[in-house]
């Protein structure tokens, strides 16, 4: 089996998923009890409704417990800054085609957010970061196509 890098935070948050839906657990059992006493389970929408959320519930259970089993948390807080780009770390650009900045956090598929400027270990731009120095420039390939970027900083945040 082989392990997934995951940031601290995309596990603590993988974990607070998997709490809410345990606890979800017992109220749709409640639920499916309550419709059974409804009468007959052919015509009852409650009872299938509780069925098919039951069932959600159960996959999404099952798919965080399976994302945590294979994950390698890596938390670049407890590493010394070296200056190089690695998983985990928050990296400012600047644009040299637009001269402007901006910031991503390079993490793992699960957690990645364009909105909030976490972009996945295997996109495009983290790949061509991956293993350069604060203070390079790098000409990145994009679907978009060619950018060049300036590594202005490294953080292990």
């Amino acid at each position: 089996m082989e392990k997934v890098p995951m940031t601290l935070r995309g596990e603590q948050k993988l974990r607070s998923e998997l709490d809410v839906l345990l606890k979800r657990r017992p109220l749709i059992s409640q639920a499916i009890a309550e419709a059974r006493e409804l009468g007959d389970l052919k015509e009852n929408a409650e009872y299938h409704a509780a069925r098919e959320e039951q069932g959600i519930c159960e996959a999404q259970i099952r798919d965080i417990e399976y994302k945590l089993s294979v994950a390698q948390i890596i938390d670049v807080t407890t590493m010394p800054n070296t200056g190089k780009v690695i998983f985990g770390t928050t990296i400012t650009l600047l644009d040299l085609d637009t001269d402007k900045e901006v910031t991503y956090c390079i993490v793992g598929d699960d957690e990645a957010d364009i909105k909030q400027n976490l972009i996945s270990v295997n996109s495009p731009i983290a790949r061509g970061l991956i293993g350069k120095m604060e203070g390079d420039e790098v000409a990145i390939s994009t679907p978009g196509g060619q950018k060049e970027f300036e590594i202005l900083e490294v953080q292990y945040i």
